[in-house]
C-alpha cells in the first residue's frame, strides 16, 4: 500500500475553509498539517490533522520555509491571499538563494505554477486585461493611481466598485454610488495600511500580518470597476501545469448583503463560467485551486468576470462527483489508486457551514445543510470562534452596535470568515 500524500496548508486568517478542506482531504488518505497563527485556528479542533506549525506575522517567510522543510509535502495549498503573496515571495527568496533552496522553489512551482504567473494572480488589473485577452467577458475596470485617475474614472460612471489588491475578507472593496462617495472611498482604501488601522487590525481583531505591511509603507493598488446589476456567481477549480482537473460552478442564492459571503448557492453546469478558468489556467500555467467571481447580467444572463480568488474557495472541499470532485481529482493526480467517492448529495442546494447559521432563511431548510459533523469539535468552534469570545472583540462589536454603523464606514465589526463583495470568499 503506497504512502499518503502529504499536503500542506497555508493560512494567515481564521476562517473555516482551511478547517474545512483538511476535513475533506484527511478522509481521502491524505496526510494534512497545517501552517497557521498560533492562537483560535479552527485547525486546532481537528482529530485527524497531522501536525501544526505557528505562522510568524512577523517573519512569515522563515516560518513558511520551516514548515515545507519539515513537511516535505507534495503541495502546498493557500487559503488565503496573504498566504499566496508569502509563497510567491519565499519562491523569489529560493532561487536567489541558488541551488540550497531549490527544493522549496520546486514545491511552490509544483503547488501554484508557473512563476511568470505570480504577478499576475494578485494584481487585479492585470488579471482583468489577461481575461479581456482570452476573451472572456469583463467588467470594465481602471487602475487609480493617483487623483487624476480618479477624476477620469468618475465621468458618469456610477454606481461602481473601489478595491484595494493585497486585501482580503472583504476590508479592501467599497461600492460607491456617487462621486462623493468614490473620493471618500479612495481616501479610506488608500489609508487601509495607515497606523490606526493596522493596529486595531493587530490588536482587536489579532490579526498582526498587517503589520509587516505598515513597517514596509505599503500603499495598496486600487482600482475602479463598473458596478452590474445582477446575480453573482463563482467556479472554483483545481488544476496542473495548466490544466483544469475538475471543477464547480454555483450561483449564489442568498447572501447577508451585497458586500457579504454567500451563504446558500446553487449548483450550476455553465460552460461560459468553466471555460473561463479552463482559458485562464492555460494562459498564467497555474496549478493548485483558484476560484473566479462573476455577475450574471440582469436581463441577458451573461457572466462578467470580475475578480480571481488565486486561492481555495468555499466550495472546493464539497465532494460532488465526476469533474466537480476537486479533492479526488487532486489525488489521483498525485496518487496512483482511484480516489472516486459519490456525491455527499445529489441536492443542487447547498447551505455553506458556517455561513448560513446566522441569517437563516427560506432556502435554509431545502438546502444540503454542508455540516462536518464527523468532527464534532470543530462544529462548535465554527459556531462560536476563539475571536468572537475574547474580551475585546466582545467590547468592539458592542461598541459598533450601539454606535449603529454601516458596514462601509471607518469603523467595522468583527466577523471572522466574513467575504468580499464578491460571491466566493
Amino acid at each position: 500500500m503506497s504512502s499518503p500524500i502529504s499536503i500542506l496548508l497555508t493560512d494567515t486568517t481564521r476562517w473555516p475553509g482551511g478547517a474545512r478542506l483538511a476535513v475533506a482531504l484527511s478522509r481521502a488518505g491524505c496526510a494534512v498539517s497545517c501552517l497557521c497563527p498560533a492562537r483560535g485556528h479552527p485547525v486546532a479542533k481537528l482529530r485527524a490533522l497531522r501536525e501544526s506549525f505557528v505562522y510568524s506575522a512577523l517573519r512569515p517567510l522563515a516560518s513558511l520555509a520551516a514548515a515545507i522543510r519539515a513537511v516535505d509535502p507534495v503541495i502546498v495549498i493557500p487559503c488565503d491571499e496573504r498566504a499566496v503573496q508569502h509563497l510567491h515571495e519565499l519562491h523569489a527568496r529560493a532561487r536567489r538563494q541558488g541551488p540550497s533552496a531549490r527544493g522549496i522553489a520546486d514545491t511552490i512551482e509544483r503547488s501554484l505554477g508557473s512563476p511568470e504567473s505570480y504577478p499576475i494572480v494578485c494584481d487585479r488589473y492585470a488579471l482583468i486585461q489577461i481575461a479581456r485577452e482570452e476573451g472572456i467577458r469583463v467588467a470594465a475596470t481602471h487602475p487609480l493611481r493617483t487623483v487624476e485617475d480618479l477624476a477620469q474614472w468618475q465621468a458618469g460612471t456610477h454606481p461602481c466598485v473601489l478595491k484595494a489588491d493585497g486585501t482580503n475578507g472583504g476590508y479592501g472593496i467599497r461600492i460607491a454610488y456617487n462621486s462623493d462617495d468614490v473620493r471618500k472611498y479612495f481616501r479610506v482604501l488608500s489609508q487601509l495600511l495607515g497606523t490606526p488601522r493596522v493596529f486595531k487590525r493587530s490588536i482587536v481583531n489579532r490579526d498582526p500580518f498587517w503589520l509587516r505591511h505598515w513597517w514596509r509603507r505599503s500603499r495598496p493598488t486600487l482600482i475602479a470597476q463598473s458596478y452590474i446589476d445582477g446575480q453573482p456567481a463563482n467556479c472554483a477549480v483545481v488544476c496542473r501545469e495548466g490544466r483544469v482537473l475538475a471543477g464547480t460552478a454555483v450561483q449564489v442564492v442568498c447572501a447577508s448583503s451585497p458586500t457579504e459571503p454567500a451563504t446558500v448557492v446553487r449548483v450550476v453546469d455553465h460552460a461560459e463560467m468553466m471555460l473561463a478558468a479552463e482559458r485562464i489556467a492555460r494562459r498564467l500555467h497555474l496549478s493548485g485551486f483558484f476560484g473566479l467571481d462573476f455577475i450574471m447580467e440582469a436581463g441577458t444572463g451573461d457572466p462578467y468576470l470580475i475578480e480571481m480568488n488565486p486561492r481555495i474557495t468555499p466550495q472546493c472541499h464539497l465532494r460532488l462527483g465526476g469533474r466537480r470532485d476537486m479533492v479526488g481529482a487532486l489525488l489521483q493526480e498525485f496518487s496512483d489508486q482511484s480516489c472516486e467517492m459519490p456525491p455527499v448529495t445529489e441536492n443542487d442546494m447547498i447551505a455553506y457551514f458556517p455561513q448560513a447559521w446566522s441569517v437563516k432563511n427560506e432556502f435554509f431548510q431545502s438546502s444540503f445543510q454542508d455540516i462536518p459533523s464527523e468532527e464534532p469539535e470543530l462544529v462548535q468552534e465554527l459556531l462560536n470562534p476563539w475571536l468572537e469570545r475574547t474580551f475585546l472583540v466582545r467590547m468592539f462589536n458592542l461598541i459598533y452596535r450601539q454606535r449603529g454603523q454601516s458596514r462601509q464606514s471607518s469603523i467595522e465589526p468583527i466577523t471572522p470568515g466574513a467575504a468580499s463583495v464578491s460571491s466566493s470568499k
